[in-house]
């Protein structure tokens, strides 16, 4: 007998509904400008009246301007489940319908992880059907009703949208003076999948609810060999541990460790979807970040400090492998028992053996990280011949690499795909959708595991093993990244453009200690693919040991600035690789100090995190 899945079972119900597109006045709101990330501000700014249906009828506005077919076309919406995720889902919908959209694909309870909204645009219902998809989430930061919240749009091909339409939809959030919303559309059920049809006649509208995990699984079934991991996962010598910190990730992790890999329900660690995130009772504080400060829970169960330092277990079983999700599942920690992995490491580690998982079975064509990223990544591919690319922070720069030689997009353009790609705020990814994907980092790091343990009579293969050869290799670039947050951002705004001065001014040869400048500059970008520049993307010290120091503003936090100082000392194959990188790098700290003048201008002494 087959068994068809729940949504082949649904059938389609109709509700009645008064299709009528009301326009409503609205003012406009300053400070609608989509970041790399799209819209974040603190949840209750959303919930006042018109803020969030402002921004929303922007996007349609700005899609309208570009020539996309917005009337009559199909959209996907979904978010992280944080607070105001469900009533803003049930906006969307109505302004949706208003605006001309024919067919809505909605994540069951609102819920669609950053990567699978990327994974239903592009292959749901044969790909490409929809011309985007908005997410809800403002990823690693805080949510509840006093905490934060954010949207972005994701186009046609699954990857956040490109600056042109960030731009125009800007440009209308300052212009914007009416929305068009459907206020007699009812609530829509979003708790199982189903179809309904909303309205009737030539104005109907279908409405999908569909099961978040379904094409985002689908798609990492074609990437990885499931059963191959299953005998890794059979192992009595193997355990795991994945915290998915009561974000969105949940649900895929009990979907892909426990029904389809076989292992226990102990592997998922807070694995139910919370509005706040577990809140400030709980162990992270309500802060769904992958990284030693803030996954205090996994962080312990696997024998580490917030140093990445060993603790004493007195006697407990430490996992062999442990991982942990932000709140919308696209960011990674990788952690081995009582070792922590830095993300730069991880991405270079998965890469020089990225002949061990089925995706590159063919081999690599291209391969990149952000800026400030370390430069582990390029050794590897400089050993391998394997294009390498440094990008500006920002998962779109890596799209375009991804869809260079593209017919639609990129004609004539080189083919870099299969392609894998990272950045240092732990996130890595592939070709495989057009955002990072946390599930997909920690089942590749698990095909790994698999192939070096294919024989269970032999000693089993650590992670840390794994990560020592790599040293052995290629060199470790020792690496860490302070974040001051919550600074005053004028403050902030005003020390980097004097550091910029001083550039500007002349700082190659000048010593600081012992370290001697020999390249100092802004980064910009210049996009091979479509030409396009990218300027102030940081402040590089290059050093003539090859030591960096680089300051950023991020543009990811909601209150004040937050700025990111990133340190890395490179160390060869034959050198010392095997000290703890924060205490290698602290020299560095100092220089970073004397440069910036960071302790007097911002008035921290210490970072708020250290990763």
């Amino acid at each position: 007998i087959w068994i068809l899945p729940t949504a082949a079972l649904s059938t389609m119900t109709s509700l009645p509904a008064d299709m009528t597109a009301q326009s409503v006045p609205t003012v406009v709101f300053d400070g609608q400008k989509p970041g790399t990330s799209g819209l974040r501000k603190k949840t209750r700014e959303f919930m006042k009246e018109h803020y969030l249906e402002n921004f929303v009828q922007s996007v349609f506005n700005a899609l309208v301007e570009a020539n996309v077919q917005v009337a009559g076309g199909t959209l996907a919406i979904g978010g992280d489940g944080r607070f105001h995720n469900k009533v803003a889902c049930q906006t969307i919908i109505k302004m949706a319908i208003a605006n001309g959209v024919k067919k809505i694909w909605v994540g069951q309870n609102g819920l669609l992880s950053t990567p699978a909204m990327s994974a239903v645009i592009r292959t749901r219902d044969g790909g490409f059907v929809p011309f985007g998809g908005f997410i809800l989430s403002a990823s690693h930061n805080p949510g509840g009703i006093d905490e934060d919240f954010g949207i972005k749009f994701n186009g046609e091909n699954g990857g956040p949208a490109p600056e042109k339409v960030t731009d125009l939809v800007y440009k209308h959030t300052t212009q914007i003076a009416e929305y068009k919303i459907a206020k007699g559309v009812p609530e829509i059920d979003l708790s199982m999948p189903a179809k309904f049809v909303v309205g009737e006649g030539a104005v109907a509208v279908e409405v999908e609810v569909i099961d978040s995990t379904e094409d985002h699984v689908n798609l990492l079934k074609k990437c990885f060999d499931f059963e191959t991991i299953k005998k890794l996962a059979a192992r009595k010598d193997f355990s795991m541990v994945y915290d998915s910190m009561h974000g969105v990730q949940g649900p895929y992790a009990k979907k892909v460790l426990c029904e389809e890999l076989g292992l226990p329900e102990s592997s998922c660690l807070n694995a139910v979807p919370k509005e706040d995130f577990g809140g400030p009772s709980s162990s992270s504080h309500g802060h769904a970040d992958p990284n030693l400060t803030h996954a205090v829970e996994l962080v312990k169960i696997m024998g580490l400090n917030a140093k990445g330092e060993k603790i004493d277990v007195g006697g407990a079983t430490v996992p062999c492998f442990g991982a942990a999700a932000d709140g919308d599942a696209d960011r990674n920690m990788i952690l081995g028992r009582q070792f922590f992995v830095s993300p730069s490491d991880s991405l270079a580690v998965l890469v020089a053996n990225a002949a061990s998982i089925p995706q590159f079975k063919d081999g690599l064509k291209g391969v990149a990280r952000s800026m400030p990223t370390s430069g582990a990544l390029e050794r590897v591919a400089n050993a391998t011949g394997v294009p390498f690319f440094e990008t500006p922070t920002g998962w779109k720069f890596f799209g375009n690499l991804m869809d260079s030689g593209n017919e639609k997009y990129f004609p004539g353009k080189p083919v870099y795909t299969p392609f894998i790609c990272g950045e240092e705020s732990f996130g890595t990814g592939s070709d495989h959708v057009r955002e990072k994907d946390g599930l997909w980092a920690v089942l590749a790091w698990l095909q790994v595991l698999a192939v070096r343990n294919s024989d269970p009579a032999l000693p089993f293969v650590s992670v840390e093993e794994i990560v020592s050869e790599h040293w052995r290799v290629y060199g470790r670039n020792y690496y860490a990244r302070y974040d001051y947050e919550g600074v005053d951002k004028a403050a902030a705004e005003k020390m980097m453009a004097d550091m910029g001065k001083s550039i500007e001014e002349g700082m190659v040869g000048k010593e600081f200690g012992r370290f001697k400048i020999k390249v100092a500059d802004i980064f910009q970008y210049e996009d091979p693919i479509d030409g396009s520049i990218a300027k102030n993307q940081g402040v590089r010290w290059m050093f003539e040991d090859g030591s960096r120091v680089i300051f950023r503003l991020s543009g990811t936090g909601v209150a004040g600035a937050t700025v990111r100082v990133y340190l890395e000392k490179y160390a060869g194959p034959t050198e010392n690789i095997f000290s703890h990188a924060f205490t290698v790098v602290e020299p560095l700290a100092a220089v970073a100090k004397e440069l910036s003048g960071l302790t007097e201008r911002l008035g921290r002494e210490a970072p708020t995190v250290i990763t």
